[in-house]
């Protein structure tokens, strides 16, 4: 396991004050990463509960703190960001930027923690508003839905601009040669939708550099027709919700069917394996939380409901897109394409 205190060692700076089970889950989450998956962390937040919680799990020494000591709700917006330049997630998102720490992990305000990573990070050369990214558990290949939830409202451009985002963390991240790039929309003709998706959709046709394969439907979602989903916020966030409610809501459903009779439980007893299985892949938990494309730094925003097991995931995640150079291939891949300087 890595010396999260050695030098040359570059830690994940972990927001321990956003999320509905902060900063007891958090912390455990922290631990985890480090004792589990060896992956250097330091808490960002009020020291005295953090020192607390790292006592509960023998870890004082094995995770430092650095003192925050203001932080921003769960129902708080992004003007908090300004409200609060010293909260848990701004210096987190300094220490990112002063390169003491390679990413910023938080299960904080979604709203806050995009403006403050705007407001502290800046944007990549080209790129007018980040996008949260989500990699939906497709086969064979996962599929990255963006956005999920940055920005209500947008224009046509900016959601080629997520196309070109959403690509190249699928070239980056996933190693997915020239992915298909799929607008969703309610309908699979040119026309279907409304003025943003027909106005996108005329952009991203004539957008050189991207495979742009057409409109795709909400049951496109989980088949793997696309690498790439391009869709507002608004819209990728409801979509994203109603999938992990549905998700939740089969699985509930199937324990039940399970219960019914001696051969139905025999059955779920056969199939324990790969029910397990199929419930790990489909569980958000494991997947680590989303990215927020398009800043100069690596920020993963896990769920805020996160318990410790989500909160590792996220670390790891975090850690394996600061590993891969994610943020600076995509830099290399706008720059590439020329496209931010003629339509965005």
């Amino acid at each position: 396991m890595p010396d999260t205190h050695a030098p040359g060692v570059t830690p994940i700076a972990l927001d321990a004050m956003g999320g509905d089970h902060a900063p007891d889950e958090i912390v455990a989450g922290a631990v985890q990463a480090v004792r589990e998956h060896g992956i250097p962390v330091v808490l960002v937040g009020a020291a005295r509960p953090l020192q607390d919680a790292l006592s509960l799990h023998g870890a004082t020494a094995e995770i430092p703190i650095i003192r925050a000591e203001e932080a921003l709700a769960m129902d708080e917006g992004a003007l908090a960001s300004l409200r609060r330049p010293r909260s848990s997630i701004a210096v987190a998102c300094h220490l990112v930027r002063r390169g003491d720490a390679c990413a910023v992990v938080s299960a904080g305000s979604t709203a806050g923690v995009v403006a403050t990573g705007k407001l502290r990070l800046r944007g990549q050369p080209g790129v007018l508003r980040p996008a949260i990214a989500v990699v939906l558990p497709t086969l064979p290949t996962p599929t990255i839905l963006l956005d999920a939830g940055a920005n209500a409202e947008v224009k046509p451009e900016v959601l080629v601009q997520f196309a070109h985002l959403g690509a190249a963390y699928a070239e980056a991240a996933l190693e997915i040669d020239r992915p298909r790039i799929g607008l969703l929309t309610i309908g699979s003709e040119p026309e279907k939708g409304n003025k943003l998706v027909k106005r996108a959709h005329e952009l991203l046709s004539a957008t050189p550099g991207l495979d742009f394969a057409g409109n795709i439907e909400g049951h496109d979602l989980l088949t793997g027709a696309v690498n790439v989903i391009v869709t507002d916020g608004f819209t990728g966030n409801v979509a994203l919700k109603t999938m992990e409610g549905s998700v939740r809501y089969a699985f509930a459903e199937l324990r039940e069917v399970i219960k019914e009779s001696r051969t139905a439980r025999l059955g779920g007893l056969l199939q324990r394996k790969q029910l397990r299985e199929l419930h790990r892949r489909l569980d958000p938990d494991v997947h680590g939380g989303a990215v927020l494309l398009g800043l100069n730094g690596t920020v993963v925003i896990a769920h805020g409901a996160s318990r410790a097991k989500g909160v590792s995931a996220a670390c790891v995640l975090a850690a394996t897109l600061a590993r891969q150079g994610v943020v600076a291939r995509i830099g290399e891949h706008l720059a590439a394409s020329h496209r931010p300087h003629r339509l965005w």
